[in-house]
């Protein structure tokens, strides 16, 4: 199972990457998700409001779209957009390091691939309950 993170046309600084590709793999095996392959793309806003129209036709930025790829129900393989500029203009208005936020997006991408939905308030309240026990986990605080 592959993990990949792919910058385009953006610089990023992703520490701890081994670290990171197996924290994701424990993470799918906590939610009982077989994964087969992870594709993180970490780009512009710019980049990611074209995705954003394009394939979901909505005409605002974000700081991530998710693809499931796979057809198996049972296997799990994404795709997973991410806006470096929201990352870190989030980052400042929420008040955290731009790693701690650049972490929760990340996965916050897993978690919708694992089935979590941020649509309505339940589903947003239980995402935002998965993030942080992620990120305590993955940070040890």
């Amino acid at each position: 199972m592959a993990i990949n993170f792919i910058a385009h046309e953006v610089k990023i600084r992703l520490k701890e990457r081994t670290k990171l590709k197996a924290f994701l793999k424990d993470l799918f095996k906590r939610e009982d998700r077989r994964l087969k392959g992870l594709h993180y793309v970490f780009c512009s806003d710019e980049y990611l409001l074209k995705i954003n129209q394009e394939f979901l036709q909505h005409d605002t930025y974000t700081d991530i779209v998710t693809f499931e790829l796979s057809e198996n129900p049972d296997i799990t393989e994404g795709e997973i957009y991410i806006s470096i500029d929201r990352v870190l203009e989030n980052a400042r208005e929420f008040g955290v390091t731009e790693e701690y936020e650049l972490h929760r997006v990340i996965f916050h991408g897993a978690l919708h691939l694992c089935g979590y939905r941020d649509k309505s308030k339940q589903e947003e309240i239980l995402m935002r309950e998965k993030e942080d026990e992620n990120l305590r986990l993955y940070f040890g605080h």
